[in-house]
């Protein structure tokens, strides 16, 4: 639902579409193809989470930067990608395929701060629901195929998986998954000293649920940010900075206390990064609330357009995807279980 409005101000897409609240047909790159996507057909950021997801459903437990790789060379064909992925991407399977070990490829990682790990590793939250600290970890693991630990782009990542986790447990809130996200907000920054004086993750989340505070409604929320980020079309994904777009997210679900629809429809009308902005603000709040807070309509049109996608790494429907990564989180349960007696 962002995607066909990523990239714009908040103005244009009141200009154009009044209120969007609907899944429309799109155009991606297109410099380089000029293929009309179906209402509901998922993008680059998505492309990634599914890799996730497999590799977690093949492992059917917590997966290894190894693991995600193995998953790329198998699965990815970079005829394909060009129209699903950005150039990056491809750079890192071509790289992954010519040797270099996959907890290497994030060092030739040149966006330290853009947004990627944190929009598409959802799975690395689900698979240790529960365990926030697991997730964290896990994301510092598996985000080495993204970036360096010094970057704030897996900084940001950790402190969201791990929220998603606690947002998993149960009888979370929206409180505990607040706090949840407080506590790792400074988790394992001391790998970062050298960027000290430019660390705000701290400041930047509490400047965020501040505003989800003092704000009536989404569209104010909306002004508060636009007041702080702007710009940054200057450089490649200047709109698409980790700091802006997770910050935002855990504003806007604390706005609308973990409500998924609510969440997706103010994160794509608040212009900017929007399909982004929708992952991590409706990921959260699915984590909490579940999928019955989304129309079926949603659900059931993003499925069609996937079973129609001649260019997506897998076409597992919705309902496939979290059923692989429930039994997947189970049989990593089962053994946990099965440790603790044999070492009681």
């Amino acid at each position: 639902m962002g995607a066909p409005v990523e990239g714009w101000p908040h103005e244009e897409v009141r200009r154009r579409h009044g209120l969007l609240d609907r899944l429309l047909p799109y155009r991606h790159y297109v410099e380089e193809t000029n293929w009309r996507r179906l209402p509901g057909t998922t993008e680059d950021g998505i492309e990634r989470q599914k890799l996730i997801s497999t590799a977690i459903i093949e492992k059917r437990d917590r997966i290894l930067a190894q693991d995600l790789v193995a998953v790329w060379i198998r699965d990815l064909e970079p005829r394909k990608m060009t129209y699903k992925q950005e150039a990056f991407d491809r750079s890192l399977l071509e790289m992954a395929r010519a040797g270099v070990p996959p907890v290497e490829l994030g060092r030739l990682w040149p966006y330290p701060n853009v947004v990627s790990m944190a929009r598409a590793s959802h799975p690395l939250g689900l698979i240790n629901a529960g365990d926030p600290r697991a997730a964290a970890d896990d994301t510092f693991e598996v985000g080495k195929v993204y970036g360096k630990e010094t970057y704030f782009g897996l900084r940001w990542g950790a402190l969201y998986n791990a929220a998603i986790a606690s947002a998993c447990t149960p009888g979370a809130t929206v409180e505990s998954v607040l706090a949840t996200a407080r506590e790792f907000a400074g988790y394992r920054a001391e790998g970062a000293k050298l960027f000290a004086r430019y660390d705000t993750v701290r400041s930047d989340l509490d400047q965020a649920l501040d505003f989800a505070g003092e704000s009536a409604d989404w569209r104010d929320l909306r002004s508060r940010f636009a007041s702080v980020y702007f710009g940054g079309g200057y450089f490649n994904y200047g709109m698409a900075q980790a700091n802006e777009i997770v910050a935002k997210g855990f504003g806007i679900f604390a706005l609308v206390r973990g409500d998924p629809e609510a969440a997706i429809i103010a994160a794509v009308n608040f212009g900017r990064d929007t399909d982004c902005l929708a992952a991590v603000a409706g990921g959260l709040s699915g984590a909490l609330s579940g999928i019955r807070g989304l129309p079926g309509q949603w659900v059931a049109q993003v499925n069609r357009a996937t079973r129609a996608d001649p260019y997506t790494n897998n076409r597992r429907t919705i309902e496939q995807t979290a059923d692989g990564l429930l039994r997947a989180f189970r049989a990593r349960r089962a053994r946990q279980v099965a440790w603790a007696r044999k070492m009681s």
